[in-house]
């Protein structure tokens, strides 16, 4: 069974989606050890606590500097014997402790087709907005294994989405979460558990 800590700052969405396919079995060989969340009023904690998970809040503020705070979040993951640290909307910036303490072991959603609309400042309705004033036809989701770099780590698994005339930051935000974020975030952790991802450098191959 592996144990997964789930990372989030704000409603919990993707967290959702991964409970729900825990509880339909998708995810049958996976179970939330711990929800984190960066924030003392997110949503995504009452969400862990109607789901009956263990959950705290590690808030950024009351830390000294991100090492101490990236530290205060390895101690977490660790005391609930941690294996697979998922970043579901997590908006914290981390250091290297995490990384080193779960290489190729944390797995981040974001909300754009990568190496488009990512990197620093990218996060909530920020790579909507680009793909919008870009123009582009296309966008999505990727999911990948998260490295010091902001979204510069291996990629796992994408899913296009629509852009269509009349969306606006907000709606192109909603459709993405839903068609492509939900859907490829299960999967990988899904993929994960079954030992089916090998990293190879850049790339990841997935197994059959």
């Amino acid at each position: 069974m592996t144990q997964i800590g789930v990372l989030v700052s704000g409603g919990g969405t993707n967290l959702q989606a991964v409970i729900d396919r825990i509880a339909d079995g998708t995810l049958g060989k996976c179970a939330i050890a711990v929800v984190i969340s960066s924030r003392p009023g997110a949503y995504a904690l009452e969400r862990a606590a109607r789901a009956g998970l263990p959950a705290v809040c590690v808030e950024r503020r009351r830390h000294g500097d991100i090492d101490e705070y990236t530290r205060a979040l390895v101690g977490e993951l660790r005391a609930r014997s941690v294996e697979l640290v998922v970043m579901a909307g997590f908006l914290t910036i981390t250091g290297r402790e995490l990384v080193e303490a779960y290489p190729n072991r944390i797995i981040n959603v974001h909300p754009a087709l990568i190496p488009s609309f990512c990197g620093k400042g990218f996060y909530g309705l920020a790579p909507h907005q680009k793909a919008l004033e870009y123009g582009v036809k296309v966008t999505g989701a990727t999911t990948h294994f998260a490295t010091l770099e902001a979204d510069a780590g291996p990629i796992i698994m994408q899913k296009a989405v629509e852009v269509r005339e009349d969306d606006t930051p907000e709606s192109l935000q909603r459709r993405v979460m839903e068609q492509a974020e939900q859907v490829i975030l299960p999967e990988s952790i899904r993929l994960y558990s079954e030992g089916r991802l090998r990293v190879e450098g850049r790339r990841v191959a997935i197994a059959r």
